[in-house]
């Protein structure tokens, strides 16, 4: 298997409490990598070296044994009541059709305008993914087409280009399950990055690192939130 995680990775942000783990191999079930270790009515525990932080362990848990051990909400909420700080929810476009249960509708119901409405409530700056997610579109679709050009029609094509089939890089806990368990399939990875990756590139200009204001020259700090399903 290849190297588990880089230097600057967090690892083991999803954990299972072993007090309330009853082995009824749930969570075994859903695991795509085979991250569950454990027998059948014993204690599971959750292997990180194998682990993809994909969540659906934690999601389908009938005894809600699997935590986030990744808690910012205090943060988040200190530094709102900042006034010196401007906290800005960057926001994934899937958020918007997941959160209706949260606001007594259907699960799966488009609820932007509730999802904007609270956020700004709450005293958050937005910066919405849904440019960014059309970037990516356009960038990977924009590849596709490079290299049908080269390998299926046979025209030339400018730098370098991985083979067919393309996937997708979209999602961390997938290119993660390729990296350790499908390497050679690498190369078969878009280049582009992801929506939320684009998104950060682009925020130099909308949102800048610290702004002075005031007679004071107070600076204004800026935090981000990633809201991301």
């Amino acid at each position: 298997m290849a190297k588990s995680y880089q230097a600057n990775e967090l690892n083991g942000i999803i954990k299972i409490d072993e007090s309330k783990c009853k082995g009824c191999d749930t969570c075994k079930s859903f695991c795509p990598a085979d991250a569950i270790e454990g027998a059948y009515g014993a204690n599971h525990r959750i292997n990180d070296a194998r682990c993809l932080q994909c969540g659906q362990c934690l999601v389908n848990c009938p005894f809600g044994a699997i935590e986030d051990t990744v808690d910012v909400v205090d943060q988040v909420i200190e530094k709102l009541q900042d006034k010196n700080t401007t906290v800005v929810a960057t926001v994934a476009p899937a958020v918007r059709v997941a959160l209706g249960e949260e606001f007594g509708m259907e699960p799966g119901k488009l609820i932007t305008e509730q999802m904007y409405g609270a956020l700004k409530a709450a005293g958050f700056k937005i910066m919405d993914v849904n440019f960014a997610a059309d970037n990516t579109i356009l960038e990977e679709g924009t590849e596709l087409i490079h290299k049908i050009q080269k390998y299926v029609l046979n025209q030339p094509a400018e730098g370098e280009l991985g083979p067919l089939p393309q996937f997708t890089s979209c999602c961390p806990a997938w290119v993660r399950y390729m990296e350790l368990y499908h390497p050679d399939l690498r190369q078969h990875l878009s280049s582009a990055k992801s929506p939320m990756g684009m998104a950060w590139k682009a925020r130099g200009r909308s949102l800048p690192q610290r702004q002075i204001t005031g007679r004071d020259r107070a600076v204004r700090q800026r935090i981000r939130v990633w809201l991301s399903y």
